[in-house]
């Protein structure tokens, strides 16, 4: 009998995480996969109860109350969101119990809401989900805001690295109804100092073109071999830093996800996110969804 991994949604039950999960919910229904609802108490909330109230009733007493919230969540969004879920809860560092949880289940996404208040909610270092886009080999999807429909608007960002198919894979699968825009931004390496050896503004001019037109060409490639319609995507070449010009085009384009690739320079996940990802995900303000390099997925 076939298998189909799950989804994971971590809940502290506060206000962001309760975006994330109604998001994973509606993920969960729309794809046919079961979500695991799960919630970390954090050892040290243990501890600190035990300390202040006595052994092992108190903590007793803190395993019923979050059963009993998850419970309450969990039906919630069954009869909101027609999902399939279900419920775990354990106690440990927090990033870990999910990533452990994740592998577990082989999970097929990590849905995890972002910090802060307000609508553009910020991607604050430090952390839950600071950390688990880090470490994570799976794809995360980072929730800023609340989920009232499908997406309907998906920036795919391609730098031609070696994720780039895993991008538009992905984003087909968690938004196969929405509008894709494939956006790849380059900049002109050395241009200070091309003008100061004298290559005229022409030539420059002719550089440029040649590698819209061959980024273009490349995309529109990458949109066929993987199925789309002319219909479903728009291919997008600009000049720029490519941080910059992803938020920017979220923000000009009014869509709901950005979807982009975890770079480094280090194969230590844990250490570096990459400069791009960092700050489309510390001044976006919509979902963003990140992937690993697929060499690096485990």
């Amino acid at each position: 009998m076939e298998t189909r991994s799950p989804l994971i949604a971590a809940t502290d039950f506060s206000g962001p995480a309760r975006h994330a999960v109604d998001r994973a919910a509606l993920l969960a229904a729309q794809t046919g996969l079961t979500l695991t609802l799960m919630h970390a108490i954090p050892a040290g909330r243990v501890a600190e109860l035990q300390q202040w109230l006595g052994s092992s009733p108190p903590e007793a007493l803190l395993h019923d109350e979050v059963r009993v919230q998850l419970q309450e969540l969990a039906d919630e969004l069954r009869a909101e969101r027609s999902a399939d879920v279900r419920t775990m809860h354990t106690v440990g560092d927090v990033t870990e119990c999910i990533l452990i949880e994740a592998s577990t289940l082989d999970a097929a996404l990590i849905v995890v809401g972002a910090s802060g208040a307000g609508f553009l909610r910020r991607f604050v270092p430090g952390t839950t989900a600071e950390r688990l886009l880090r470490r994570s080999a799976r794809p995360v999807l980072l929730v800023r805001r609340e989920a009232q429909e499908r997406y309907r608007r998906v920036l795919v960002a391609i730098d031609f690295s070696p994720v780039s198919a895993l991008l538009l894979e992905t984003a087909r699968r968690w938004a196969p109804q929405a509008q894709l825009v494939l956006l790849h931004a380059f900049e002109v390496p050395f241009a200070s100092r091309l003008h100061l050896a004298g290559i005229d503004d022409a030539t420059m001019e002719h550089y440029r073109q040649f590698v819209r037109s061959e980024a273009s060409r490349r995309l529109n490639e990458m949109a066929r071999a993987a199925g789309l319609d002319e219909g479903a995507y728009e291919a997008r070449v600009v000049e720029g830093d490519a941080s910059r010009c992803i938020v920017q085009h979220e923000q000009e384009e009014d869509g709901d996800l950005v979807v982009l690739g975890k770079h480094g320079q280090s194969v230590v996940e844990d250490l570096l996110l990459g400069s791009v990802t960092l700050h489309v995900l510390s001044e976006g303000g919509t979902d963003v969804l990140v992937c690993a390099e697929p060499q690096r997925q485990v």
